[in-house]
């Protein structure tokens, strides 16, 4: 698989994992994930952080034990600027806000997450880009790491991500559910979806390591892109 970095030195490795790919190895180790390519690369790679399969975007991981170390406290504390963009459903009532919800792991399914009062504290500040018919545009800042954290939040205040198979609708985006009186072409069976996958992206990071200042960025993947213009080709 073709590599797409955003940036390297001596410490870490910034990339731009593609949606569908695994960040880590899973308990089954059947399915190769992201870091199996990095070790074949690189040798020693070390986790900082996860991003979710769907999930695409900027992941880092460090180069040594040292910068492992260092990366992973400004991750654990509110040290690292998290950024993220995603497509949710409906159009919400407030352009910006924060949603301060605790966070837990479902007492029966170990895949899910909850919003709970016994969870760990989470905060995620949004901000609405832009507003559709049937869909907001959103920019998410994370100031925790929770596991699914922004999908939960954004399932407990009623606009759960779009193509979310385990907090929202996992069905895909079709072109005849924007665009009024469309008409499938005569040499098509069946119509093929703008979107089939989580709709959330990890575009950017900020942080300062040994004195240096970093501002990451990851451009909205084309199928994301696609869709965006689509929504605002037919907003009216």
């Amino acid at each position: 698989m073709q590599l797409d970095i955003i940036f390297e030195n001596n410490d870490f490795v910034a990339i731009n994992k593609p949606s569908g790919l695994l960040s880590i190895p899973d308990r089954i180790g059947k399915e190769i994930s992201l870091k199996d390519i990095l070790k074949e690369r690189y040798g020693n790679i070390y986790t900082v952080h996860r991003l979710d399969r769907d999930t695409s975007g900027i992941i880092l991981f460090a180069k040594t034990e040292e910068s492992h170390k260092e990366l992973s406290l400004l991750f654990e504390g509110r040290d690292m600027e998290k950024y993220y963009v995603g497509l949710v459903n409906g159009q919400m009532m407030n352009s910006s806000g924060s949603i301060d919800t605790s966070i837990m792991e479902h007492p029966g399914k170990t895949t899910k997450m909850i919003t709970h009062i016994k969870g760990k504290p989470s905060l995620t500040d949004y901000e609405v880009q832009e507003s559709f018919r049937l869909f907001s545009w959103v920019q998410f800042q994370i100031h925790t790491g929770r596991t699914h954290q922004i999908r939960v939040h954004m399932q407990h205040i009623g606009h759960a991500i779009v193509c979310d198979e385990i907090y929202g609708d996992p069905k895909p985006i079709l072109l005849s559910s924007i665009k009024r009186n469309f008409k499938l072409a005569k040499i098509a069976e069946e119509e093929k979806p703008i979107l089939a996958r989580l709709a959330l992206h990890s575009n950017k990071l900020v942080f300062s390591l040994k004195g240096e200042q970093y501002t990451l960025e990851a451009p909205i993947p084309k199928d994301l892109k696609a869709l965006l213009q689509q929504l605002r080709k037919w907003k009216g």
